[in-house]
């Protein structure tokens, strides 16, 4: 929004804590707002979302929020654990939306997630079966209304379905609004506002600088235990996806004023799919770009898929023990990224997903955004590692606990030596909070997919 020349002190950036990033420091140095909120805490967002604005501010402006928060927790798959991704995915949207409403805020853009389309998968599978059902999928913009709590991947997809249901049906919504006056004081006519929505679905991760749980996560690792090398998956780089955004921001925002929008067709309260143009790469070919780039200081540690499947069935029994075995029988819990290691990632990670966002690509008189990513995943794969490389040189720490991390310990909470080394050394680790904020590949989806390989 700073590169598209808006106004720092009309930008505000609400979160649970500050952001350690210096280029979001930086931008909080231009006049950017920084307000803390608990999204579980409906009190907590209205209060943030009805701070004053400068004085400088418009008497009656337009609001537009983004609404990126959530809590990735997509190791968990059993019903009983759901209200633990609730509390944020779809209580904290309810406090988002009603919040907005209040305040008069006339556009909402959810980042929902291209999770909600993947299929739950059965990998143990029979002598006379050669691979699972939905071992490759194409995901297309289309609904899970009908979809039962099984057939999504993990209870993140579940809840990010949804919220995305919640901010989908709060679109045309009345809102609150403030009788404007102009200068003299005396009020000035005005049409009743409405809320208008829309979600974006990155397919299948965000990824790029500052902090992620993918690619950039793989370089600040530097050794990557991984057994996924052979599946095609498509990406979705962060800049990538923050274009999907203002372009649809822009498309609501001209619905406001038929005059001109009258040509465009109402695509207020639906969902895109968005990701990285260009062919579809396999893992494989990123992690050869990776460790070509980096010049072999981040390297991939190829492991059996079958031995690592059973190894997170028997994680996830330890993890689902009942509480008394940790409270009372002083169980070690399962902590660090180890946690991950869990059935439920195999159907993210270990099937062939190809997203269609052949809908975002159409122009706006056809019912698309006009989406055309800038970046190829091998050209962001780039960017990343350049970003990286020059954030360690400007003295910022990035947090290696995203993702899957293999070491001695296995996470079961005992030790800290990494993080004591570095206090030792006088560098104190910066924590970075992760909040999921989605190719050209398949046209109508029946094309065949082209697949680039590095190796």
């Amino acid at each position: 929004m700073l590169d598209r020349g808006e106004d720092p002190t009309y930008i505000r950036l609400l979160d649970i804590r500050p952001p350690p990033s210096k280029a979001l420091q930086n931008a909080l140095k231009l006049g950017v707002q920084f307000i803390p909120v608990d999204i579980s805490s409906s009190s907590s967002v209205l209060s943030a979302f009805s701070s004053p604005w400068p004085s400088s501010a418009p008497k009656s402006p337009e609001i537009t929020i983004f609404h990126t928060a959530a809590n990735i927790r997509f190791y968990e798959r059993y019903i009983w654990q759901l209200p633990l991704s609730m509390r944020v995915n779809v209580d904290g949207t309810k406090n988002i939306i009603s919040a907005a409403k209040k305040i008069g805020a006339t556009i909402l853009v959810y980042t929902s997630s291209g999770s909600v389309g993947i299929r739950s998968n059965r990998f143990l599978l029979w002598p006379w079966e050669c691979s699972p059902k939905f071992h490759t999928q194409i995901i297309r913009d289309e609904d899970q209304e009908f979809w039962t709590h099984d057939a999504f991947f993990s209870n993140y997809a579940v809840s990010k379905s949804m919220g995305e249901r919640l901010v989908r049906g709060a679109n045309g919504q009345p809102v609150q609004s403030s009788d404007p006056t102009d200068d003299s004081g005396l009020l000035l006519p005005t049409l009743p506002k409405i809320l208008r929505t829309g979600c974006i679905r990155p397919g299948n991760g965000i990824f790029g600088p500052r902090g992620d749980m993918l690619c950039g996560a793989y370089v600040a690792r530097k050794t990557n235990p991984t057994w996924i090398q052979a599946l095609i998956s498509s990406h979705c780089y962060v800049e990538n996806g923050a274009l999907a955004h203002l372009l649809y921001e822009q498309r609501l925002i001209a619905l406001s004023y038929p005059q001109d929008s009258k040509s465009f067709p109402d695509i207020s309260g639906q969902a895109f799919n968005v990701c990285d143009p260009g062919p579809t790469p396999t893992n494989g070919d990123i992690f050869t770009a990776l460790t070509t780039l980096t010049h072999s200081e981040c390297i991939f540690h190829f492991l059996p898929p079958t031995l690592m499947l059973l190894l997170a069935y028997f994680i996830e029994f330890y993890y689902t023990l009942p509480s008394f075995f940790f409270t009372h029988l002083k169980f070690p819990r399962i902590m660090g990224n180890l946690i991950n290691l869990q059935p439920s990632l195999f159907s993210l990670t270990q099937v062939h997903l190809i997203f269609d966002d052949y809908r975002a690509r159409l122009e706006p008189d056809k019912g698309g955004l006009g989406y055309q990513g800038a970046w190829t995943t091998l050209e962001a794969l780039h960017k990343t590692v350049a970003e990286h490389y020059k954030s360690l040189d400007d003295g910022s720490i990035r947090a290696d606990n995203a993702g899957i991390n293999l070491n001695f310990k296995f996470g079961l909470g005992w030790g800290r030596k990494k993080t004591r080394d570095k206090i030792a050394q006088g560098i104190k680790p910066k924590i970075v909070e992760t909040v999921e904020v989605g190719n050209n590949i398949a046209g109508n989806a029946i094309t065949t997919v082209k697949v680039v390989s590095l190796q």
